[in-house]
């Protein structure tokens, strides 16, 4: 599937009023900080994108303390259409790709879409992500798969990139999910 040497993470939008707004808002919060947090651990390439940040906030201030990633601000809803952030992606040279955020079919489902496309590798973590309604959750989901990406859990993602526990960083990594 992925590894580290060929993965990177994009988080799409986890900012204060749309965390907010969600009904599971705090398990999507709880479970973006771990796997940015993983990310910063295995010394993952990651790009933390904002959708218009002077109306929605700015990210979370437990993922912008993590401080391993690029920050890239928007307001077109698929990220892979900002000329910032596909320039940024590009030089990542990655063809897997680990996404989550905020709202699962607007942002994030634009973003695996072009991305697609573009022939890469899409995993959603799927409890990494969210929307306001649930329905939308889950149809995005159904319709990313239908066009190719893989749904997985942020707990997959984790035991995907370690692959045994003999990595380096297996306890760090498995005291982030206990």
């Amino acid at each position: 599937m992925f590894e580290t040497n060929n993965t990177s993470i994009i988080c799409i939008d986890i900012q204060e009023k749309l965390i907010n707004m969600l009904e599971n808002g705090e398990i999507i919060k709880n479970n973006s900080i771990k796997i940015m947090q993983a990310a910063k651990i295995l010394n993952m390439d990651t790009i933390i994108t904002e959708q218009y940040p002077k109306g929605l906030g700015s990210t979370i201030n437990e993922i912008l303390s993590v401080k391993n990633f690029t920050k890239i601000e928007k307001t077109t809803f698929s990220a892979y259409q900002t000329d910032e952030f596909k320039n940024e992606f590009k030089k990542l040279k990655n063809k897997n790709i680990l996404i989550f955020g905020i709202e699962t079919h607007i942002c994030v489902l634009q973003t695996v879409i072009d991305l697609l496309n573009e022939n890469y590798n899409v995993y959603i973590i799927e409890d990494c992500s969210s929307s306001r309604n649930q329905n939308n959750h889950k149809t995005a989901l159904a319709l990313a798969k239908q066009k190719g990406a893989y749904v997985i859990t942020l707990e997959i993602a984790l035991f995907n990139l370690l692959k045994s526990s003999k990595h380096q960083n297996f306890k760090e990594i498995q005291s982030l999910i206990k």
